[in-house]
């Protein structure tokens, strides 16, 4: 914790990133912005299957293809890479620094982050998004400060490796949005950024406020920006209004089929969950392709329009509504796709009823 009342922690902590202003972070060359899909399926490894996942661009850990150990990569090509990950050798391939606070902050001290970050330029990865260092209540304002400016330090170093790279815009408060919309509008070579919804940040009325901070944010800067999201995929249409390109990283169909669980679309495109047991040994990867290819069409049909209905060519006797008002085939036009298809809580089962606060 960075906290002024333990001086001389606080001192080193200070030390090593000169100071909490984000002016002294040094700037390097834009390296552009790769072209990639608006879905990218999550692969975290390769346990239970047998055989490769035909995608074109794929998503990994950077901290399961990093030791956190040794500091050392965990492969030396991409043939390597591809049979780590069952994926194929010349898909693209997203490197994301999401993670829980332990693997983010081994990263941190590894000594030796720009031999790693040069390993990874030859590998040939699409892209990489900077750890998510958190941004606490509980803590003192100096630590949430330091986070921010661990992640920027972290941008510029991977950014000044020659990797295209995604600044992850982790805030707490409105002015620590402010702060980064005025640093991206002063810093042209940060063309990608990045955000994490599958925690804190995409629940209850969270997400609704970080969703609008973040499009606030692109508005301010007022030059296109790509942005790069794991989870929060429900709100991928508000936020396209605002970036020029919006990239989600999907987990769920890789999570959901460890748990064997099988993805299928109701008639009225909804995404559902079913147990489907497979035998002792078994490997998964046809249930794998079902999924991630049903959860993409699910985010297909949330971006189609929503259906007219012709009018009928006849007339239609309708029955009387209780209030003397006849149903109204009307109505159906009302009914929004998207919305349907990402309502379904992905474990009613496991849901905890609690009280409002």
């Amino acid at each position: 914790m960075v906290c002024r009342f333990n001086p001389r922690a606080f001192v080193a902590r200070m030390r090593e990133v000169e100071g909490l202003g984000f002016e002294t972070a040094p700037r390097p060359v834009a390296n552009g912005v790769p072209p990639l899909p608006a879905i990218v399926p999550f692969v975290d490894h390769r346990y239970g299957r047998a055989a490769t996942l035909d995608e074109p661009a794929v998503a990994i850990s950077l901290y399961e293809l990093v030791n956190l150990a040794t500091g050392k990569p965990h492969v030396a090509s991409r043939t390597d890479l591809a049979a780590r990950f069952l994926i194929p050798e010349g898909a693209a391939i997203v490197v994301s620094g999401v993670d829980k606070d332990g693997p983010i902050e081994r990263w941190w001290e590894l000594k030796d982050r720009p031999a790693i970050l040069a390993a990874l330029r030859a590998l040939g990865v699409t892209l990489v998004t900077t750890p998510n260092y958190s941004v606490l209540t509980d803590v003192p304002r100096t630590d949430n400060l330091h986070a921010m400016k661990r992640i920027l330090l972290a941008w510029t170093e991977m950014a000044g490796a020659g990797l295209p790279t995604a600044l992850h815009v982790n805030g707490r408060t409105q002015h620590d949005y402010t702060r980064w919309a005025e640093l991206i509008a002063d810093r042209p070579e940060i063309e990608i950024l990045a955000f994490e919804f599958a925690t804190g940040c995409g629940r209850g009325e969270r997400i609704d406020w970080h969703v609008a901070q973040l499009c606030a944010l692109a508005d301010h800067v007022g030059r296109p920006l790509t942005l790069v999201i794991r989870g929060g995929g429900r709100k991928l249409d508000m936020l396209r209004r605002h970036f020029s390109d919006v990239t989600l990283v999907e987990t769920e169909a890789f999570s959901r089929t460890i748990r064997r669980r099988r993805a299928h679309l109701t008639e009225s495109g909804r995404l559902k969950w079913v147990k489907f047991p497979t035998p002792e040994g078994a490997p998964i990867d046809d249930l794998l392709a079902h999924n991630v290819a049903l959860v993409r069409a699910s985010y297909e049909t949330c971006a189609r329009p929503a259906l007219r209905l012709r009018p009928p060519t006849r007339r239609i006797r309708r029955a009387a509504h209780r209030d003397d008002e006849s149903v109204q085939p009307g109505l159906l036009r009302q009914l929004h796709l998207s919305g349907e298809a990402r309502g379904v809580a992905p474990e009613p089962q496991g849901v905890v009823a609690a009280a409002k606060s």
